[in-house]
């Protein structure tokens, strides 16, 4: 969640970083609007409760100087219908506040681009060049009948459209990506996690999942439960309410999960193959780092990426995300595109973004400073997300008589 005393001291510069988020005048109007109606509310609830305070001093006085207290009871007796009715009004104003603070993302940082969408981004860097075929590349699922590594029709037939099969070779490259990726990971500091792949609403919510992007999780029928969209989500809230010392962060974990999307908000798009599913494999990074420190971890984090492709030869580049294209949670994100012959071009494969304390004031994460408790800086990356790589490797690695060569650092997990 953004800091909301920062946005309302300083409404008009907040209002400039969120609009280059792509949130709209009208959803800031309202924000102020609440911020006025909860001021007022909590003002007069004071109010009420500080002239209760006085009349209440007003009985040892009557007592001493005989007074009736009747009509003074009567008084008091009617303001606390008042205070609990000024209450109740606050808390109110307080919740919507609360619930609308909850749909505005983060603020972007200073250094990210301007820019409505992807096209708007901008590549920092190549890492390798892209292999020359002397024969027309095919794209993955041509190259995925002809090997029989993934089965399309039956994935349909067990669950529905965007779900698939691996067979095979297929299956034991996906196993084997995990294993590298893990490996890579912890080798890295990376602390191996195996976490639940069901979550609660209330983790879901401290990543920023939920309330904004309900539609694109699948629930538990008559549970609190959700699949999990990414590792993300267990793993940052591994720390949800908890107050960290200083020396134990930065908090670098790993681990490998499934992952579940609607993907409510693609229609149309990568229907063919298997670069948009409603269940993948990822092996994800996060790290729970010092405020101070948290942009060394994001270079380190987007550094491990780049690495892991460049270990299986892939060649990919690495592209700064423009304010209209980046996370809902995120203040700055850096996107790996691997090169995919058989489409000619470049698809993502990771994205490492810094949150800064966007979520960790949601899951109330923090650590003891000195006397006082801070926020901590929440990152979350991609190490990778194993079905692209997958894809990745057979199209890069394919040769003219549709078979296809295992990378070298994998062919020991092969």
């Amino acid at each position: 969640m953004i800091d909301l005393k920062y946005l309302q001291n300083n409404f008009e510069e907040a209002s400039t970083k969120l609009q280059k988020k792509g949130v709209e005048s009208e959803t800031l109007e309202n924000l102020q609007s609440l911020f006025v109606q909860l001021k007022e509310a909590n003002a007069a609830f004071e109010n009420a409760r500080a002239e209760q305070n006085s009349m209440s001093k007003l009985f040892g006085q009557y007592k001493q100087e005989g007074k009736d207290i009747t009509e003074l009871k009567a008084k008091v007796d009617a303001n606390k219908e008042v205070i609990a009715e000024l209450q109740e009004k606050a808390r109110e104003a307080e919740e919507a506040l609360y619930t609308v603070a909850l749909a505005i993302p983060n603020f972007p940082d200073e250094s990210v681009p301007e820019g409505a969408d992807e096209d708007d981004n901008i590549e920092l860097r190549r890492v390798l060049e892209p292999k020359s075929f002397d024969f027309e590349p095919k794209e993955h699922w041509d190259l995925a009948e002809k090997n029989g590594w993934i089965d399309f029709e039956r994935g349909v037939k067990l669950a529905k459209s965007r779900f698939s099969v691996l067979r095979g070779d297929a299956a034991r490259l996906e196993r084997a990506l995990i294993n590298f990726f893990l490996d890579t990971n912890q080798a890295k500091g990376f602390e191996e996690l195996c976490v639940p792949f069901l979550n609660n609403a209330a983790m879901l919510q401290g990543t920023g999942q939920l309330p904004k992007f309900g539609d694109d999780l699948f629930k538990v029928e008559d549970e609190e439960l959700y699949l999990i969209p990414t590792a993300e989500v267990p793993l940052t809230n591994m720390y949800h309410d908890e107050i960290l010392s200083e020396k134990e962060l930065p908090v670098l974990m790993t681990g490998y999960t499934p992952c579940f999307r609607k993907e409510a908000g693609s229609a149309g798009r990568d229907t063919r193959g298997m670069i948009r599913q409603h269940q993948f494999d990822k092996v994800e990074m996060v790290a729970i780092a010092h405020p101070d420190k948290s942009d060394e971890v994001f270079d380190m984090m987007v550094q491990n990426a780049s690495d892991i492709l460049t270990a299986l030869g892939l060649p990919h580049r690495v592209v700064e995300l423009c304010g209209g294209d980046l996370g809902f949670s995120a203040a700055k994100t850096i996107d790996l595109e691997v090169w995919l012959p058989g489409q000619n071009k470049y698809r993502e494969i990771s994205s490492i973004s810094n949150t800064r304390d966007f979520q960790a004031r949601r899951a109330k994460i923090r650590f003891k400073d000195g006397k006082q408790n801070r926020f901590v800086h929440t990152l979350n990356g991609s190490a990778l997300a194993v079905g692209r790589t997958l894809i990745a490797i057979m199209e890069n690695y394919q040769n003219e008589d549709g078979t296809i060569t295992i990378p070298t650092v994998l062919q020991k997990y092969m």
